[in-house]
């Protein structure tokens, strides 16, 4: 799995007045938690970049006053005009202490269903599950070959090992829809009714 490394400054002042200069200097501030301790720090907002501008997930090590914090994105805010990236929250990770992350679906394989001229509909990107870090990984593989014309694939269905899935069991991740060129056909062929 991919990690991102971000060099941030210990932040001592906190407040309106103290972040609004963190930012007018280019730096966003940012929070790790779920540590021994609550760590306030600020990095330059191009660091951030390639960790929170991706459908990825990836793990962060925010290097902060001569200490390396492996974390995980929480939760960002943007600035509601400009965009522009104002706060960022990262969960530190501890070995023996679970986490909730949302790792992103990877479908393998072709369904028997688009090979017979259905059209493939993704309902969900990613699945929240609750684990240890050590089992953390970039994504989740879900087969789809045995998928058919109007069969879905549902959470329930996703058996991943040391893996909680927190999502309701009956959500559907993937599906095989009938294309309406394959509806024209099975008209066509149909015998007219007299």
């Amino acid at each position: 799995m991919k990690t991102i490394t971000i060099e941030g400054q210990l932040r001592t002042e906190h407040g309106k007045s103290a972040t609004r200069q963190l930012r007018s200097q280019g730096l966003v501030p940012g929070v790790i938690y779920g540590g021994a301790q609550e760590i306030n720090f600020s990095a330059p907002a191009k660091a951030f970049k390639s960790l929170v501008y991706t459908p990825n997930f990836q793990l962060a090590e925010v290097n902060v006053a001569g200490k390396t914090y492996r974390c995980i994105l929480k939760d960002v805010q943007f600035d509601k005009v400009t965009d522009a990236l104002i706060h960022v929250d990262l969960l530190e990770l501890v070995e023996d202490k679970k986490v909730i992350a949302s790792i992103p679906l990877k479908f393998t394989g072709a369904a028997a269903g688009v090979k017979a001229g259905g059209r493939l509909v993704p309902k969900m990107k990613t699945l929240k599950v609750k684990t240890y870090p050590k089992y953390l990984k970039a994504q989740i593989e879900v087969a789809i070959d045995a998928l058919e014309i109007g069969g879905n694939l549902r959470v329930e269905d996703v058996k991943e090992e040391n893996y909680e899935i927190m999502n309701s069991p009956r959500i559907p991740i993937v599906s095989v829809v009938t294309t309406r060129a394959l509806r024209q056909e099975e008209a066509s062929a149909a015998p007219a009714k007299k």
